[in-house]
């Protein structure tokens, strides 16, 4: 599948403008092209109990499974930083769940990119604690 890396930051930019940041005022989209040619968007939504934040990365692929979508072939994840960002560890073992060879576009408001795959960034994932177990 072709990957229009210029959409898909576009989206992600969108997504951005929805961030809930009122403690660390760092705001964050992501939006993540599906196999099958979606796109869903994420932002960052922060907690004051601060272990309760939900990374935008996670925001956009909860919202493509929510809508029946778990094949993923390119995320690209937008902040207001000097350099691009990669998605956090946690965000990269929650992507790798569905898709290992992920494609990740890190994008700065200002045009910086920077193209990852997130194999090489989370090398050997572990996916899935039970065997034999039929899921939909």
């Amino acid at each position: 599948m072709d990957v229009q890396f210029d959409d898909l930051i576009r989206s992600a930019l969108k997504g951005r403008l929805q961030a809930y940041a009122p403690y660390s005022k760092f705001a964050v989209g992501a939006a993540v092209q599906c196999k099958s040619g979606a796109v869903f968007t994420g932002s960052n939504i922060e907690n004051i109990s601060y272990g309760l934040t939900i990374c935008a990365e996670r925001i956009a692929i909860s919202s493509a499974v929510a809508a029946g979508q778990r094949e993923f072939v390119a995320i690209a994840v937008v902040a207001d930083t000097t350099e691009p960002i990669m998605p956090c560890g946690a965000c990269r073992q929650f992507l790798a769940e569905f898709s290992p060879d992920l494609i990740i576009v890190s994008a700065t408001v200002d045009g910086n990119r920077k193209i990852e795959n997130l194999s090489r960034l989370l090398p050997g994932p572990k996916r899935g604690i039970l065997k034999n177990v039929h899921t939909p």
